[in-house]
């Protein structure tokens, strides 16, 4: 009994030391991150920078570019991006080229994405879908494409950032289809990479209070799209249903995670470790909650999905 009982103890030491081996001289590799205008990415890029790494961050605008740049080492480079825009993610590709040289490109993390319209199916338009999808997805997939032969060069890390909405579709709109196809892409990208010793990995977050889940910006957002709504619609939804949405967005809103390290910690680890893993779940919410939920019955996803939404008093079409 006592060979068995240490030969467990000896597998789970190895098993530990094998999970926290990492990845040395740090100060000599370059890392890309996207969405560096604020959140998880403006985080990243300063975390990042006081550990050493040579940072590259990529924001939307030149006035968070220079905010950035005030806070951090001259190590860090800032570029202004628009992920959805083809010839500027060309272009930035070129550039960082020319900037890493040899060495290549040891980490790319793409982090920039949008919530777009959160309002029910019948509420929305082809575009209020495409908006999210253009960046979360296919700006993704664009800045992957043309930074990849980088990576590969450096044999590096790539991490995406997905979301719990990725597992269970929350909310109606045009983000749970982008996430849900960024693990798609994540995995078919893990499973090509390997034979180049590129490790791929997705990060998928719960409900994190950033500034593109503010919930007054998601409730004008709401507001704009209830004003141009057919009567018939209005009707069906009844006058009460948009005051009710948004006292129950608030609600929601004030159990949602403010630790934004939960997050780093997660990419820290996928850049650094020398077997990081293929998915990391970040706040006790994914955990807990979110993810356990994705493997469960349609069924009861629906209830409990459902109850934390808002009623309709007397749902009839017109």
């Amino acid at each position: 009994m006592f060979i068995w009982v240490l030969a467990l103890l000896i597998l789970c030491y190895f098993l530990w030391n094998h999970k926290e081996q990492k990845i040395t001289d740090i100060t000599n590799k370059y890392v890309f991150i996207t969405g560096c205008d604020s959140g998880f990415g403006n985080l990243a890029a300063r975390t990042f920078d006081k550990k050493g790494f040579r940072v590259i961050a990529a924001c939307l605008t030149e006035s968070a570019s220079t905010a950035l740049k005030a806070e951090v080492s001259e190590r860090l480079h800032t570029v202004v991006l628009d992920v959805t825009d083809p010839e500027n993610v060309k272009r930035t590709a070129q550039w960082v080229k020319d900037l890493v040289g040899e060495k290549g490109l040891w980490g790319l993390i793409n982090n920039a994405g949008i919530l777009g319209s959160l309002a029910p199916t019948d509420w929305l338009t082809v575009e209020d879908y495409r908006e999210p999808i253009e960046v979360n997805l296919f700006g993704l997939i664009n800045v992957t494409l043309n930074m990849l032969p980088l990576v590969k060069k450096a044999q590096g890390r790539i991490i995406n950032v997905s979301s719990v909405g990725g597992r269970v579709a929350i909310f109606s709109g045009g983000y749970g289809p982008s996430k849900y196809a960024v693990e798609a892409f994540n995995d078919n990208l893990r499973r090509d990479m390997k034979a180049f010793g590129v490790h791929v990995s997705c990060i998928e977050p719960g409900m994190f209070k950033t500034e593109i889940s503010n919930a007054s910006k998601v409730t004008e957002k709401q507001l704009a799209i209830w004003e141009r709504l057919s009567p018939d619609i209005k009707q069906q939804y009844g006058n009460s249903y948009i005051e009710r949405r948004r006292t129950k967005l608030k609600f929601n809103s004030a159990f949602s995670n403010t630790n934004l390290f939960l997050v780093i910690q997660c990419m820290e680890h996928a850049l650094t470790s020398l077997f990081p893993k293929t998915r990391y779940a970040a706040g006790k919410d994914a955990k807990i909650f979110w993810i356990p939920l994705s493997y469960m019955p349609a069924a009861l996803q629906d209830f409990l999905v459902l109850k934390h939404s808002v009623e309709l008093d007397n749902p009839k079409a017109v």
